[in-house]
Parts: structure tokens; sequence; C-alpha cells
């Protein structure tokens, strides 16, 4: 990482789900099976079936030359961010040479319901930091 990348602001998104092989098998079929009981919206509307969806794919590469993205099961957020206490999931924080705070809520990301509206709200967040 070059000394442009380390000084940028991190946007960093966690899923309300753990990491590992077994974990991600349980997902799939739970999101394939019963998504209205699947607990992680973040998940839900950025990822399809088979991987990330184009359109959020297109756009973290495009908001990557203002602030570095990075994605985060909750066990390893937890284990690489110990100083954040009582995180909820899903949710976005942004972090910064300084601090670490809160970019989109649980609450807020519960309440989205596709990737366009996820878009305008990093957009709008980004658009306030300047």
């Amino acid at each position: 990482m070059n000394n442009e990348q380390k000084n940028k602001k991190c946007l960093v998104f966690i899923f309300n789900a753990d990491s590992g092989a077994i974990n991600s098998i349980k997902d799939f079929f739970h999101k394939m099976i019963k998504p209205s009981t699947y607990e992680c919206n973040l998940c839900q509307i950025t990822f399809g079936n088979f991987g990330m969806k184009k359109d959020w794919a297109q756009y973290l590469s495009e908001i990557d030359r203002e602030v570095n993205v990075e994605f985060y099961h909750r066990d390893e957020f937890e284990e690489l961010f110990p100083e954040v206490k009582n995180a909820k999931y899903p949710s976005a924080y942004l972090e910064t040479p300084n601090e670490m705070k809160v970019f989109i809520s649980q609450e807020e990301m519960n309440s989205l319901e596709s990737v366009d509206e996820l878009k305008k709200l990093v957009n709008k967040r980004l658009d306030e930091m300047v």
C-alpha cells in the first residue's frame, strides 16, 4: 500500500455473518430457501447467489478513488477492531487515522431495499465529509 492509500479514509462495511466456508454454505442456502429471514441486509442487497452484483462492484471501483473500501464479516471486524465497542451489524464505519466512526448504522442498513439506495446513501455521506 502506498502513502496516498494509507492517508485516504477507509470505508469499512461489516456483514452480519461470520467468516468461513461452513458459514458461507449455510448463508448461501439460507438466502435461497428463506431470504425473508436472512439477517444480513448488506449481503442481501449487494450480492446475488453467485457473487457481488455487477452494479455494486462497478460503484465500488469508482469510489475507491476517494476512499479505500474494505469488507469484513462480523468475527473478522471484531478481531481487527477490538476498540469498537457495541458494534451492530450490518453496518459501515469510516476509519480515519484518528478514529473509527459509524458511517451507516444498522438501522439505516436494514432499511435499504436496493443497491441504488445504498449508493445514494454512501454518496450523500461522502459529500457531507467534504
